[in-house]
């Protein structure tokens, strides 16, 4: 069974969420950027989590899927305050933080807030400081000039916009240029060929996260999405082994 969607209101932003009630740890998804609630890395996770008996969240940031508001109004912090007000008021007890891509930042910043909550993390093809190394010189001064750039899109035929306001947000929540004080375990899991996320950045983040526990599962002939059955199978492997006690 699905569950139901419902809203939570976040500073007059209407968010939506699917929460499946169930066993401690609850599983958080965190999609990526312009990405919501009802792609296959989510629904997959979810339909796990009902094999378990364990509770699941997913939500749309601002802007996205189900959500009210203006994708362009959003920025890296608003969907950090909207995702860690459906954590703070939806759910309980501990937590393991599934983030894609951008939600993956978005979940080490929530580790970072909640460490007495959060138990594991698996971050899937993560894209901390993405403002910082995804965006060349000439795109940074368009941003300034223009406050905004559109660039192809490779999943669909809109191009994908990205505001100075979701540059600027980003650079000030930087992690990658310091130690991570984060010490549960975490699994991250990447495509070797993923173009959006080089891989590089993937080990990057494994030397800066505080924990000992950190195992990146690197994917062969993996592009961004992680989508395909064998690579939904690693991540609900991942999320299986850090269950263990």
């Amino acid at each position: 069974m699905t569950p139901e969607l419902r809203k939570l209101e976040v500073d007059g932003r209407r968010i939506a969420y699917r929460l499946r009630p169930g066993a401690s740890p609850a599983t958080v998804f965190l999609p990526g950027y312009a990405s919501d609630m009802e792609g296959t890395k989510a629904l997959a996770l979810d339909e796990f989590a009902e094999r378990r008996g364990l509770s699941m969240l997913r939500l749309d940031y601002s802007g996205t899927g189900s959500s009210s508001g203006k994708f362009e109004d959003g920025t890296l912090a608003i969907w950090l305050e909207e995702a860690l007000a459906a954590v703070d008021e939806l759910t309980s007890g501990s937590l393991i933080l599934a983030g894609s891509s951008m939600g993956g930042w978005i979940a080490l910043h929530l580790a970072l807030l909640r460490p007495e909550r959060v138990c594991a993390m698996v971050g899937i093809a993560a894209a901390p400081d993405f403002t910082d190394w995804g965006f060349s010189e000439e795109q940074k001064a368009a941003l300034e000039r223009d406050g905004r750039i559109e660039e192809p899109n490779p999943y669909g035929p809109e191009p994908s916009v990205f505001t100075r306001a979701f540059w600027e947000s980003g650079q000030r929540l930087r992690l990658l240029d310091s130690e991570i004080a984060i010490d549960c375990p975490v699994g991250l899991i990447h495509g070797e060929v993923d173009r959006e996320v080089p891989l590089e950045v993937a080990f990057r983040l494994m030397q800066r996260l505080r924990s000992s526990d950190v195992q990146l599962n690197v994917l062969k002939g993996g592009g961004h999405r992680l989508s395909e059955p064998h690579e939904i199978r690693a991540i609900l492997g991942t999320v299986e082994a850090l269950l263990e006690p």
